[in-house]
């Protein structure tokens, strides 16, 4: 996932707005007592995140993928004045914490988090979104993406998270989960419906714009 040097990132880091006090709070937590916390966004993505966000000005996000939050409180930084955020994920042991920081942003009533299956709750999901982002298991990114892209508005923005693999999706010999980035990555670049640009953003962003 660390692509640049050290020095570089800490050049960009220093040229990036820092987080705010909860999103450190969470990300300190998460680095001392949460499994995998790379998988959290951070501070220079989660400040892209955000100004996608405000930049949109969005109605309706959906997430897939919520692990400790971070990623969510910074997307719901751009929400529309009565616009709301849906939030999915299957881990319902990190809940009680998640829900803790939702409450201590103020964002309780504005976050719709739900533990369980996407697979099954995105076909049940009568809203449509002008923001999505996708930070879930690598399996199932095709899936995910033919689930909800109907549900993404005309102009709408997509966002998928890790479509570099670490730098794996050049390697001769890919593994499973990178063969399922892999064709995730061509999925998208196949697909009319949408202009696409893969940002080398951290561990790589693959951004859609729905025509």
């Amino acid at each position: 996932m660390d692509f640049l040097p050290a020095e570089l990132q800490r050049y960009i880091e220093q040229h990036t707005d820092e987080e705010g006090a909860l999103l450190k709070k969470i990300n300190r937590d998460t680095h001392a007592n949460v499994l995998r916390p790379r998988m959290l966004s951070g501070q220079v993505q989660g400040r892209y995140l955000s100004l996608i966000s405000k930049l949109i000005k969005p109605k309706t996000i959906l997430e897939i993928g919520t692990y400790t939050g971070y990623s969510a409180i910074c997307l719901a930084e751009g929400l529309a004045p009565t616009g709301k955020l849906i939030t999915l994920d299957i881990n319902a042991e990190l809940e009680n914490k998640v829900r803790n920081y939702f409450n201590e942003a103020g964002l309780s009533q504005r976050i719709d988090y739900r533990i369980g299956d996407a697979r099954k709750i995105i076909p049940q999901l009568k809203e449509t979104f002008d923001l999505v982002f996708i930070d879930a298991d690598k399996e199932n990114y095709s899936l995910y993406y033919d689930l909800v892209i109907d549900k993404v508005l005309p102009g709408g923005i997509l966002m998928a998270d890790n479509v570099l693999w670490s730098g794996k999706v050049v390697d001769p010999q890919p593994d499973k989960d990178t063969r399922a980035i892999l064709e995730f990555n061509r999925k998208v670049q196949a697909d009319s419906r949408v202009e696409n640009l893969l940002l080398s953003l951290r561990d790589g962003i693959m951004m859609m714009y729905k025509k």
